[in-house]
C-alpha cells in the first residue's frame, strides 16, 4: 500500500497540515493550509453536520478561494477555531485585498465533530487551539493515530459511545500518472464501523461486553451522533466543477469504509481544493472530463486508506508522541465521551 509521497517530489510541498490539542486531551483541532487562496469546494452529506463559511464554496458563488481547512472538536463551540486560523494565516504574511481595500483578508472554511463529555467541562480555547495548529503545521507527511480534531473521536456509535472505539486520523496520497499528486486527511468520530474495502473485514466499530465487534448490520440500537470529516487537496489545475465531481468521488470512499455512513445524525462532509496553477488560454483551469475522473478515482482511493489507516492506528496500544507539533500524529490517549 503507497504511503504519502514527500513534498518536495510533487507540487503539494506549499500544502502543510497541523495539530493542537486541549490541554486536558479532550479535544482539538487539525488544519489544511495552502501557500496561497486555493479553488475549493465542499460536500455535505451528513444530516447533522457543523460548517464553518461553506456557502461561498458553491459553484454559483462569486468567491471559492480558501487559504486553509480546519477540522475540530467540540460541536459548535469548534467553530472558533476558524478565527484562530485565520488569525495565524494572516500574521505569517498571507491573505489577499479585495475590493481594492488595503485590509487582506483569510477566507477559511471547516466544519466540527461532536466529541462533548456527558459532564460539564470547563471552557475549552478554540480560537487558540486553530491558531496553535496553523502555527506548527508542517509540509505533509505520514501522520496517523490520535491527536488534533481527533482527540477525543469515537468510532462506531451504533451501541452507545460506551460501546465505541477510539478515533483518529491519517493522512495518505499518491500519484497519478501524467498528472500529479492527491492526497486525503481523514479524521474519524463515526456513527459507523470502519471497514477494509480491499479484505471486506471489519477494522473498528462498536465492541460489546466481551470485547467482541458486533458489525452494524447486527445491531437494533439507534445510532448516536458522529461525524467523518475528509479533506482532498491536489496539485492538478483543475476547475471548481471539477473539483466537486472529484468530491462525489471522495465520498463513494467514504461511504465504502464507514458503515453506514450519511446518516440523519452526522455531519460527513468533503472538502476538496487544488494548489494546481496550470491554465488553459482563456486563463481557466482545464474542465477535461477524463481528467476530472482520473483524479476523482485517485481521491477516492486515496480516503479509502487513510481512513482504514486512521482507524488501525487509532486503536493501537502505545505511546502518544506530542500530538501539538505538526503533522506527524501518534496513536494516543485522548480521551471522549
Amino acid at each position: 500500500m503507497p504511503g504519502p509521497p514527500r513534498a518536495r517530489r510533487n507540487g503539494l510541498a506549499a500544502v502543510r497540515i497541523g495539530h493542537s490539542v486541549a490541554p486536558d486531551g479532550s479535544t482539538g483541532v487539525s488544519v489544511v493550509l495552502f501557500g496561497r487562496a486555493a479553488p475549493t469546494v465542499v460536500d455535505v452529506r451528513g444530516g447533522a453536520s457543523g460548517t464553518y463559511d461553506t456557502a461561498s464554496l458553491s459553484l454559483d458563488a462569486t468567491f471559492g478561494r480558501r487559504w486553509g481547512i480546519f477540522f475540530s472538536g467540540g460541536s459548535v463551540f469548534g467553530l472558533d477555531a476558524g478565527g484562530g486560523v485565520r488569525d495565524a494565516v494572516l500574521d505569517s504574511g498571507g491573505g489577499h485585498s479585495v475590493f481594492g481595500n488595503r485590509n487582506r483578508v483569510a477566507p477559511v472554511s471547516g466544519a466540527v465533530l461532536y466529541d462533548l463529555p456527558i459532564v460539564e467541562r470547563r471552557s475549552v480555547d478554540y480560537r487558540e487551539l486553530g491558531r496553535k495548529a496553523a502555527e506548527t503545521a508542517t509540509p505533509i507527511g505520514p501522520a496517523a493515530g490520535r491527536g488534533g480534531a481527533a482527540a477525543g473521536a469515537r468510532i462506531g456509535k451504533y451501541l452507545g459511545r460506551g460501546h465505541a472505539q477510539p478515533g483518529g486520523l491519517a493522512v495518505e496520497a499518491e500519484r497519478v500518472s501524467g498528472l500529479g499528486s492527491v492526497a486525503a486527511l481523514a479524521v474519524l468520530n463515526s456513527v459507523g464501523a470502519i471497514r477494509d474495502p480491499s479484505t471486506g473485514r471489519w477494522i473498528a466499530g462498536a465492541r460489546d461486553r466481551s470485547g467482541r465487534l458486533v458489525p452494524p448490520d447486527r445491531s437494533r440500537r439507534a445510532a448516536a451522533g458522529g461525524t467523518t470529516l475528509i479533506a482532498v487537496v491536489t496539485d492538478v489545475a483543475a476547475g471548481r466543477p471539477t473539483l466537486q465531481r472529484v468530491a462525489a468521488f471522495a465520498h463513494a470512499g467514504l461511504a465504502r469504509a464507514v458503515v453506514p455512513a450519511h446518516t440523519a445524525t452526522d455531519g460527513d462532509a468533503v472538502f476538496v481544493s487544488t494548489v494546481g496553477n496550470v491554465v488553459d488560454s482563456r486563463g481557466r483551469a482545464s474542465e477535461d472530463l477524463t481528467r476530472a475522473d482520473r483524479i476523482g478515482w485517485a481521491a477516492e482511493r486515496v480516503v479509502e486508506r487513510a481512513i482504514v489507516r486512521a482507524a488501525r492506528a487509532a486503536n493501537r496500544a502505545s505511546p502518544a508522541p506530542d500530538a501539538a507539533a505538526g503533522s506527524r500524529v501518534g496513536p494516543g490517549s485522548g480521551r471522549s465521551s
